[in-house]
């Protein structure tokens, strides 16, 4: 997809961070623009300064671990604008902490809102895309935690394992039947997010998260710290838009980080254990 204007884009986690980048840089494509969060005041604001700057925007509150809620964002989508050509699955969460102190209801959040929020995206909106036989392009945001596993976010790498697994599939079909729907896989390092303070949208059904831990509490400072450091949304967003339009699958944000992901594969080919960094 190389012409943008005038195409429609659906953001999901669109309040803040990434999600809220690529909704300003499609807007400034000239894009009509669906934003979705479940943060509604945060969306709102987001709306509003969007509307300010000229851009056609529709603002949807939306829990995408909920199938229902991914469906009715379909349609007020297709009702405001009458197609969707660009869908970003990027709302994310997370929680830490050792694989085995997690609370099913860590697991059932996390899982929730980064895989199920994908796979809803992914049954919801193809199938539009396909109806449409028109160019589209379906952007999902994984991690590089879903190509390299780090200690301590075990929710969190199964949930970004699984976009890519979805990604990679989505993509050899698609491919199969010949369709004119690019894929890509947004697998972000640290970006300037919020995402480390996302326990202020968690459900109140799932509130029992594991306890903290001297361990935990110091890996938490470590985040923060990196995510104050890392790449602005902006040029997540740029890197985005450049995928969409030359059909770029993979969209690394770091590639100074591929070491590790060849350090990875080498451990897996050569009967290696796993480890997290670079070569050793």
């Amino acid at each position: 997809m190389r012409d943008l204007r005038d195409k429609v884009a659906v953001v999901t986690g669109a309040a803040s961070g990434i999600g809220r980048g690529m909704a300003e840089r499609f807007a400034a494509e000239g894009m009509k623009v669906v934003l979705a969060d479940v943060e509604e005041a945060r969306l709102a604001e987001a709306a509003s300064a969007l509307e300010r700057q000229g851009a056609k925007v529709v603002a949807v509150r939306t829990d995408v671990a909920q199938a229902a809620d991914v469906d009715a964002l379909a349609r007020r989508a297709l009702a405001a604008f009458g197609g969707v050509h660009v869908v970003c699955n990027n709302a994310g969460v997370a929680a830490g902490g050792p694989s085995w102190t997690l609370t099913p209801q860590d697991w059932a959040w996390v899982l929730g809102v980064n895989l199920w929020g994908v796979i809803h995206g992914v049954r919801t909106f193809v199938p539009i895309l396909l109806e449409q036989k028109t160019e589209g392009h379906v952007v999902n945001t994984a991690s590089m935690a879903g190509l390299v596993a780090g200690p301590g976010m075990a929710a969190y790498n199964v949930s970004k394992f699984g976009v890519v697994a979805l990604s990679e599939t989505l993509q050899l079909e698609l491919r199969a039947l010949g369709a004119p729907i690019g894929v890509s896989v947004l697998c972000p390092g640290w970006v300037n997010t919020r995402i480390n303070e996302s326990e202020r949208n968690r459900p109140a059904r799932l509130a029992a998260s594991a306890p903290p831990t001297a361990q935990t509490e110091t890996m938490r400072q470590v985040v923060a710290n990196a995510l104050a450091s890392g790449l602005p949304p902006a040029r997540v967003a740029e890197l985005v838009v450049e995928a969409i339009r030359v059909d770029r699958f993979y969209v690394l944000t770091h590639p100074e980080w591929k070491p590790m992901i060849a350090a990875r594969m080498d451990a897996l080919l050569n009967d290696g254990q796993p480890r997290f960094g670079g070569p050793a």
